[in-house]
């Protein structure tokens, strides 16, 4: 029996073991895509003890901040709501996630915290009711006298490149600017343009979005739809004045819907004058703006990500009472493949469709993309259209290996951009270290079964390209 989450965690075979240890675990992170707070970076955080940096809680104004993956654990452990997001007992709500994860056999959440104690507070035996005081005794002595378990410190001990946030076109960047003019922080950390309340113009608060969007350009509101496009355009070419290289757009579906200019114009009148719209007119809209956004970016050599496929807040209840982003969100089912090929081929017809990576959170949905990102490649750079890692719900053991099992199945496993964490939290940077593991175990029992040459130059290149060099290529770093 092998002993639990020894330094061969995974790794079943000589060939996966070699190929992990000398070319994939000590590379350098590139964190293309999450959720962290530039604000704390650089006022470097430190946090009080590890509930308050695992668990969360809320801020000042009333939001939430935190891992909603291990609030989803807590409930299903049929926890008391109160002491999910925001425990007046901060002890007690650990020692409760601790009662919960004993239970979690299976799930990738028993690994990625055993792995986050052992890594940054050096906790050497599992995490369980009996020895949750005991460990939460350890890792708040760390976090409150460690000067690397600040924010930054946890940055540096996790070996990261590059941090890509999630930005708002609207925010001002002023910590980025910060962060960018500090030389004692090597890490590079950088905004990226999310612009889903622009596009979502069937949904709240879109209206009084205009009115933010129109005053970060100097507006006092916009007079029609050409000056959204416009607004968004120089707010693209902004973020890439704070160095930029990526985008982000959370789509309920990938939605294609072309029209003419004063088709446009219409629905958006329509809009601000609080109008209902039909599904077909709010597409026209917002196809729209992806069309404009999509060739921004191709001209400022910005990455789009689209993220879809996910139905948000289904708890009507409870996204009253805690609001969005706090573990309400399920798996939908798409049928938008056409409409997404469609797209990148209008912006392909013109020579303006971007670098571009592709996430669906329904798994069901690997095959399709890695065809239709294989119809759409160019002589611009290897993998210029990315099929995204197993993203959210979907980044377990089985789901990355049947991500990449798809990817490599349709199309070159070797240009694979890799992983990030998607995560709210400091400590995530483990699920890099899980990944890795993961696929060097893949490709070592490819190997070890005589499935692909026991080519030392080959495996290195692949290993290593899919670590870090492929991202670092992609994104232009």
């Amino acid at each position: 029996m092998k002993a639990f989450m020894d330094k061969d965690f995974i790794l079943e075979t000589e060939t996966a073991k070699h190929l992990f240890h000398d070319y994939a675990e000590n590379l350098p992170l590139i964190d293309y895509h999450c959720h962290l707070n530039p604000q704390e970076i650089y006022e470097d955080r430190r946090f009080h003890d590890i509930g308050e940096v695992w668990l969360g809680g809320k801020n000042p104004d009333g939001s939430y901040y935190g891992d909603h993956y291990k609030w989803r654990i807590l409930r299903a452990n049929g926890i008391k709501e109160a002491d999910v997001t925001d425990a007046q007992d901060p002890f007690k709500r650990f020692e409760q996630f601790a009662e919960a994860l004993e239970l979690c056999i299976g799930n990738p959440m028993y690994h990625w915290c055993n792995l986050e104690l052992k890594k940054y507070f050096g906790v050497t035996e599992p995490l369980s009711k009996k020895n949750a005081k005991a460990i939460w005794d350890q890792c708040n002595d760390k976090l409150q006298n460690d000067p690397e378990c600040s924010v930054r410190g946890l940055i540096r001990q996790s070996n990261v490149a590059y941090i890509g946030t999630t930005d708002d076109p609207v925010d001002s960047l002023k910590w980025h600017e910060k962060i960018a003019a500090d030389p004692t922080f090597t890490t590079v950390v950088r905004p990226s343009f999310r612009p889903d309340k622009a596009v979502n113009i069937t949904k709240a608060g879109w209206k009084e979005y205009m009115g933010k969007l129109a005053a970060s350009v100097g507006k006092e509101e916009f007079a029609s739809a050409q000056e959204v496009l416009d607004a968004l355009v120089e707010r693209i070419r902004f973020f890439k004045d704070h160095g930029c290289v990526a985008s982000d757009h959370g789509l309920d579906y990938v939605m294609y819907r072309p029209a003419t200019m004063e088709e446009v114009e219409a629905v958006f009148a329509k809009a601000m004058a609080g109008e209902k719209l039909t599904v077909e007119e709010a597409e026209k809209f917002q196809t729209a703006v992806l069309l404009t956004l999509g060739r921004a970016y191709h001209k400022y050599d910005i990455a789009m990500e689209i993220h879809y496929s996910c139905l948000r807040n289904v708890n009507e209840r409870m996204f009253a009472l805690e609001g969005a982003d706090t573990g309400y969100d399920v798996i939908s089912q798409n049928t938008c493949g056409g409409s997404m090929a469609a797209l990148f081929s209008a912006l392909d017809a013109t020579g303006e469709l971007p670098k571009t990576i592709v996430f669906s959170l329904n798994p069901a949905d690997n095959a399709q993309i890695a065809t239709i990102i294989g119809a759409f490649q160019s002589d611009e750079m290897p993998g210029k259209i990315q099929h995204g890692p197993a993203w959210w719900f979907n980044d377990t053991k089985s789901g990355m290996e049947e991500q990449m099992k798809s990817l490599a199945n349709l199309g070159i496993l070797g240009n694979f951009i890799g992983m990030l964490t998607d995560s709210r939290s400091f400590l995530s940077y483990t699920r890099h270290d899980y990944f890795r593991r993961i696929m060097c175990n893949l490709i070592g029992n490819w190997v070890e079964n005589g499935e692909y040459p026991n080519d030392e130059e080959a495996l290195k290149r692949i290993v290593e390209g899919i670590s870090y060099t492929n991202a670092k290529r992609h994104f232009g770093l």
